[in-house]
């Protein structure tokens, strides 16, 4: 039997806000950001920070939603996938987790390590540039996705692939988003 009480007391320590598991459609999208604004707006997070959290939230989602590969292919895997937002040590941490296709981590690794080795101004040059050249993906992207949550969020993207066999992987991904002390918070609000 599962101890649910032992995975509560987990979610309580990490200050889990919201956590889901299961197929993403885009009722679930809109009720989750709804519910997020709302336990935002509860806190009284400052206007700054909502603002980037919820706007890395939507990208986090939109690439669960658009980009999750038909794990048909995966052994049979679920097209499910995982989302948490929990706020800890002054920063908001956004996970997501689905099944990709091990023929599809090369390229994907690739794209992140890339947007992690630019800083501020050349993350703005580089999104500029994948714009410009205009190309759409398969799945009708054009390659934003990960770069627009670096600079939304600020921080370098953590992420990982765990292999289960020769087709299948999960893919982790965790976007650090920075909360302003109270002091902050009162300054920009003058």
């Amino acid at each position: 039997m599962i101890d649910i009480y032992d995975f509560y007391e987990r979610m309580k320590d990490h200050n889990v806000m919201i956590s889901f598991k299961g197929e993403i459609t885009s009722n679930l999208l809109s009720s989750i950001l709804i519910s997020i604004e709302s336990k935002l707006d509860i806190i009284e997070e400052a206007p700054r920070v909502k603002k980037k959290v919820f706007n890395v939230l939507v990208e986090c989602l939109q690439n669960l939603y658009h980009h999750i590969d038909d794990c048909q292919e995966c052994n049979g895997q679920d097209n499910d996938a995982i989302f948490m937002l929990s706020s800890h040590s002054g920063y908001y941490n956004v996970y997501t987790g689905n099944y990709i296709l091990t023929k599809h981590v090369p390229e994907l690794k690739s794209k992140i390590d890339k947007v992690n080795e630019l800083n501020k101004e050349e993350l703005k040059t580089y999104y500029k540039a994948v714009l410009r050249n205009g190309q759409m993906s398969a799945k009708g992207g054009g390659g934003l996705g990960m770069i627009d949550i670096a600079r939304k969020s600020g921080q370098k993207l953590e992420y990982s692939f765990m292999s289960l066999d020769n087709h299948s992987s999960f893919f982790t991904l965790k976007v650090k988003i920075a909360r302003l002390i109270k002091e902050d918070s009162a300054i920009l609000s003058r």
